[in-house]
């Protein structure tokens, strides 16, 4: 369940429903006919009328009647993938265009009069948005060989693209999510790390009387990964905004006055994608216990009235889930290494499966996870630990992993195993690590660096080679390891010594590697080198390959067969 969205007039409500492998734009609980939305990743569609959308599909926006079944109209071709669009009450949309080549924000009139113009300047710019009078265009951009939440910037610019103020951020701060107050003066809402997390500010569009309208040790939002995040949302009076708060991976909505404090908690769990209009507060909610649902919430926070409007999940015994506990452990330098512990009471030394987050920039947090719930019923306590680099715990905390990925996490890693066996977390002798992406690369290390502690190691399309993802992973990434790692060739014999190919001869513990053959990120021929190597060695190594997937399973049946193998790999080589 994704990107719920009021229309216009505040009557009607949409959203993005994702099952089997594809989406579906639903409006008012029914999906609107010949319709195949482009995805869940975020900034599907945008209301353009009371009665109409523009919608992301191949080739470019469509315009969509949601009850008139039929071909929809083609509002603006995007030479690559397109994305985020936004209407304004002028008749043009902006969206974000990106190829393997550029990723730009183009305009162009919602009525096709005219091919799009080109917006933005920067290596990359996503999720536009307009002003209430259509007269000023606000997006994120940034330069290579910054990723987002290194240094990125929120620029104000006139429909043509002219005119351009940089209102905030720059090569040392983190901007996001441009948002235009629906009334009032005029105003622009962004999440802002200035001063050491990413909290909601506000400033003229010009930049100036900048404040943030809560500053608080919490962040905001989450990394920008993606087009479409709709971490908080204004009022439609312009006079609040709320925001989801992450309190050391629970999420929390809370909101406040323009004007800053006090805060005011509104309700428990993660809200996503949140939109509030005359009806009131429309989000995705979900919790450890409580699967993705489309939810309304009052327009008052002081009042706690919550309907649900659609649940993303079917009946799950939800009754035998365990909320997690959140932890903490010393790393070898004293910083405290936080994380979330989930366990049945009761069980004393229990095997552990550490769960290592993809990125390094995600985390692990609270919401709806029923593949972690299956380990717990299946005897296991699960461990998610939020090593250095992650997100969720301040600007600093994150970018303490500068030039120590594969290495400084690693440690930190171990040092929640080590922890773990010592506060009678876990049987000592049964645990086991997974990981896709890079939290398989940091399994492999892990494993590598500390094979006394692991009796088996599952990684999903894990990073095995520094080199050749420098070389060959999607643009997107292309410049990430600068940071993470240090630049090339300067570093490349540090790119060596933390690739898991390279210590593959010595690897000794129990491997099941997963990996899809169309990954665009993590090389598929990686894999089967780093296998090979292991075999070759003596190691116990086991590679299974999905014909057609990416990075990540799509198909439930590839879903469904990976959970069958890490649980029959598992049982055998550990419990």
């Amino acid at each position: 369940m994704a990107e719920p969205r009021w229309s216009p007039d505040g009557r009607r409500l949409a959203w993005v429903r994702g099952a089997g492998g594809t989406a579906v734009l639903v409006v008012d609980g029914r999906p609107v006919p010949d319709v195949v939305a482009a995805g869940t990743r975020g900034g599907t569609f945008a209301w353009c009328a009371a009665d109409r959308l523009v919608v992301v599909g191949d080739g470019g926006l469509r315009a969509v009647r949601p009850d008139a079944p039929g071909p929809a109209p083609l509002v603006a071709a995007a030479v690559g993938s397109p994305a985020a669009p936004a209407v304004s009450t002028t008749g043009l949309v902006a969206f974000v265009d990106e190829t393997d080549d550029a990723c730009v924000v183009k305009v162009a009139p919602v009525d096709g009069s005219r091919a799009p113009w080109v917006v933005s300047q920067a290596d990359f710019a996503w999720d536009p948005a307009w002003s209430p009078d259509g007269a000023l265009l606000a997006w994120h951009e940034w330069d290579e060989p910054a990723m987002p939440w290194d240094g990125s910037r929120i620029v104000v610019a006139a429909a043509d693209g002219t005119d351009r103020v940089v209102v905030a951020g720059g090569p040392d701060e983190s901007v996001g999510q441009p948002r235009f107050a629906p009334a009032g003066p005029a105003r622009l809402a962004f999440v802002h790390d200035r001063d050491g997390w990413a909290n909601v500010t506000v400033a003229g569009p010009d930049g100036r009387a900048r404040a943030v309208v809560a500053a608080e040790a919490h962040e905001h939002a989450g990394p920008s990964w993606g087009p479409g995040q709709r971490s908080f949302a204004w009022s439609p009076d312009g006079a609040r905004l709320a925001w989801c708060r992450n309190e050391d991976g629970f999420g929390r909505l809370v909101a406040a006055a323009v004007a800053g404090w006090p805060v005011g908690e509104w309700s428990k769990g993660w809200h996503h994608g949140l939109d509030w209009g005359p009806g009131g507060l429309v989000c995705v909610r979900s919790g450890a216990r409580t699967p993705p649902t489309v939810v309304v919430l009052s327009g008052d926070p002081s009042d706690r009235r919550v309907v649900d409007v659609a649940p993303g999940a079917d009946a799950l015994p939800v009754d035998d889930f365990v909320e997690p506990r959140p932890v903490t452990w010393p790393a070898h330098d004293g910083t405290a290494v936080p994380g979330l512990l989930f366990a049945s009471p009761g069980v004393e030394h229990p095997p552990l499966l550490v769960q290592l987050h993809g990125g390094p920039t995600d985390q692990a947090r609270v919401e709806w996870a029923p593949r972690v719930q299956y380990w717990v019923a299946r005897g296991w306590a699960v461990l998610a630990p939020n090593p250095r680099g992650s997100t969720g715990s301040g600007r600093a905390y994150t970018q303490a992993l500068r030039g120590g990925w594969g290495d400084l996490d690693v440690d930190d890693v171990i040092d929640g195993i080590r922890a773990a066996v010592a506060q009678g977390w876990a049987d000592p002798n049964r645990v086991a690590l997974v990981g896709g992406s890079a939290g398989g690369f940091l399994a492999l290390l892990v494993a590598a660096r500390a094979p006394e502690l692991v009796r088996a190691v599952v990684a999903s399309y894990p990073v095995t080679d520094l080199v050749v993802l420098a070389a060959d992973t999607h643009r997107f990434e292309r410049r990430y390891s600068d940071s993470l790692v240090g630049p090339l060739p300067a570093a490349a014999d540090t790119y060596r010594d933390r690739s898991p190919v390279t210590h593959a001869a010595g690897l000794r513990v129990p491997l099941l590697v997963l990996q899809g053959d169309a990954d665009p990120v993590v090389a598929h021929p990686c894999a089967v080198a780093f296998v090979d190597a292991v075999g070759a060695a003596g190691g116990d190594a086991d590679l299974h390959v999905y014909p057609g997937e990416g990075h990540g399973w799509k198909r439930p049946d590839t879903v469904a067969d990976a959970l069958r193998r890490t649980d029959d790999f598992l049982t055998r080589r550990v419990l």
